[in-house]
């Protein structure tokens, strides 16, 4: 399989990652010349333009991409329109209308889309997925989820205030994907109508928000993203799943154990009248049977399942309207801030089948 990668921030980690597990990469791509120097010494044999448009004729399998969070679509687009897959990292758009030309384009292409969201596929995720899919829980009623960094307040102007940098270009409630897709792949619903709220000082364009997403299955999601004390030491993530017979959720601790599941299946709903309390520990993911880091399982498993979609016809493991869907309670969350934390709706991608291959 020969893949291009378009930004190479964290694409050069990506290719990294592709080339650990057996992906060919064949081309490069950034307008950086710094940036396009490091990756290119790290793969000499592979094209290198400042160009993405080159490489739509290349001879390309794949390519993924990691240009600009705000700038993927318009990409994805082509690259589908030339039977190329693609894996693309971040937003899936940023309005519905691109959303809409995105899933036509991915639906008439002879070629698939692939949300590289990692943090459904990160391990504390996975044992969530485990213990939802048991039944143990019971009927989930509450989920939620943190993406929160603690940057201290000059860096965090810095960052946010900077229009040269796309996070000073999108709104604050857009980079929610980390924490919403976790929860609809969780759920296996949809996001119907989002409220955004804002945290800390700062009027349409705070440090930090919360999100309030009612979905189509009547639970509640609650995300909250952004830059706050308090990150935690499992990729800055941390998800909470509560039903009607128990809650599991991250471990709120340091190290390894950021990556454990706590759970609690209350007494009054067991057999036996026995509360059951328990933390559960993520055993190690192997690439050609050597363990590897916890932050990057997630990444591994989704690029193994771009080649298994490229190779050998498997289904995205996140395709294109589950990963608009969840781009777009960003853009309503963005909405809602506009108009004094109002709920706004999300617009409808479903096509009335479950949000997340289950």
């Amino acid at each position: 399989m020969r893949v291009g990668i378009v930004g190479l921030s964290r694409g050069l980690y990506m290719a990294e990652l592709a080339h650990r597990i057996g992906i060919e990469v064949i081309a490069l791509c950034d307008r950086d010349s710094e940036r396009m120097g490091a990756a290119h010494a790290e793969f000499p044999e592979a094209r290198a333009t400042t160009d993405w448009s080159e490489l739509l004729d290349v001879g390309l399998d794949g390519v993924i991409l990691a240009n600009d969070f705000d700038a993927h679509a318009a990409l994805a687009i082509a690259f589908l329109d030339h039977g190329i897959h693609v894996l693309s990292e971040t937003a899936a758009c940023a309005s519905e209308e691109e959303g809409r030309r995105l899933i036509a384009a991915a639906e008439r292409s002879t070629a698939t889309y692939s949300f590289a969201e990692n943090y459904v596929f990160h391990p504390h995720t996975r044992i969530l997925r485990k213990s939802v899919d048991s039944g143990e829980l019971g009927a989930i009623t509450l989920v939620e989820a943190d993406y929160l960094h603690s940057l201290s307040p000059e860096d965090t102007a810095a960052l946010i205030g900077d229009p040269a940098h796309w996070r000073g270009r999108i709104p604050p409630t857009v980079y929610c994907t980390h924490t919403v897709s976790p929860l609809l792949d969780l759920t296996g619903a949809w996001p119907v109508e989002a409220s955004a709220f804002p945290v800390g000082p700062g009027d349409n364009r705070p440090a930090a928000v919360v999100l309030t997403i009612r979905l189509s299955d009547g639970t509640l999601a609650l995300t909250r993203h952004g830059f706050l004390a308090g990150e935690t030491g499992s990729h800055w993530s941390w998800v909470s799943v509560r039903g009607s017979h128990g809650l599991a959720e991250s471990d709120r601790a340091t190290g390894e154990d950021a990556w454990s599941v706590r759970v609690r299946l209350e007494g009054w709903a067991q057999a036996d009248g026995q509360t059951r309390e328990e933390i559960r520990v993520p055993g190690p993911y192997l690439v050609n049977n050597e363990p590897i880091d916890r932050m990057a399982e997630g990444t591994v498993m989704v690029l193994e399942g771009f080649r298994a979609t490229v190779e050998h016809g498997a289904p995205p493991l996140i395709p294109v309207r589950p990963a608009v869907a969840a781009s777009l309670v960003g853009v309503a969350g963005a909405e809602s801030l506009l108009t004094g934390s109002g709920p706004v709706r999300v617009p409808d991608v479903s096509v009335q089948a479950p949000c997340f291959r289950r």
